[in-house]
């Protein structure tokens, strides 16, 4: 268990990367669009076995939104979404998007260490999120907390490029190479299923998709 001092480093931590993400958050939404993002994660989650439209969805580190769109695009808007984002700016951004497809959404304004699920979620979607967080293990481990067994992590994960290399310059993000991803999985009580190639655009150089059940 992480001590006072070092909670109160991962919370400036967070803190300091929902400051950065309320700069840029008015955009964020059409640039992820125009890169291809939201497409890439559209086809990532229509790639893998079909879930019920009355599962419970939280997507973890939600920025405007995009991964959770996508899924309520395969779903509909009866899909039961929990939008997680330590941005307010975001996060309204997000809510604002899934609501303009008819969902109702519920918002948290967490980071993932500050988050307590009132119940298991179904399905975890997480995009871009681990190469921010101080431990990765650590994360994962406690994303397995919020789940039962046979519950499924769709993950997006940076991988090594020199497309990075320039985004890191603003973000200061790291990069895993696919070993590296499906290790952290194992030690942290998630089963690999399958990686995903994005097939084009920025996403097929920047992101590596990888889909875990819970075990």
């Amino acid at each position: 268990m992480p001590n006072d001092r070092a909670i109160m480093h991962i919370m400036a931590q967070v803190q300091n990367l929902a400051s950065q993400y309320d700069r840029v958050a008015g955009g964020w939404g059409d640039k992820m669009r125009t890169l291809g993002y939201s497409d890439a994660y559209l086809g990532f989650l229509a790639s893998g076995p079909r879930a019920r439209a009355v599962d419970h969805v939280c997507d973890v580190g939600c920025g405007t939104g995009a991964f959770a769109e996508a899924w309520m695009g395969i779903y509909g808007a009866a899909a039961n979404v929990t939008l997680m984002d330590p941005s307010e700016l975001m996060l309204d951004r997000a809510a604002a998007a899934l609501m303009r497809r008819g969902g109702d959404v519920a918002t948290v304004q967490a980071g993932i260490e500050g988050f307590r699920p009132t119940g298991p979620f179904d399905h975890l979607l997480m995009a871009h999120v681990i190469e921010h967080v101080p431990d990765p293990t650590a994360a994962l481990r406690q994303l397995r907390g919020w789940v039962t067994p046979g519950a499924r992590l769709w993950l997006v994960v940076s991988k090594p490029h020199w497309c990075n290399a320039i985004i890191w310059l603003q973000w200061r993000h790291r990069a895993f190479q696919e070993v590296e991803v499906t290790a952290v999985l194992q030690d942290t009580g998630w089963r690999l299923e399958d990686t995903y190639a994005f097939p084009s655009g920025p996403p097929s150089r920047t992101s590596r998709g990888y889909l875990a059940t819970a075990i």
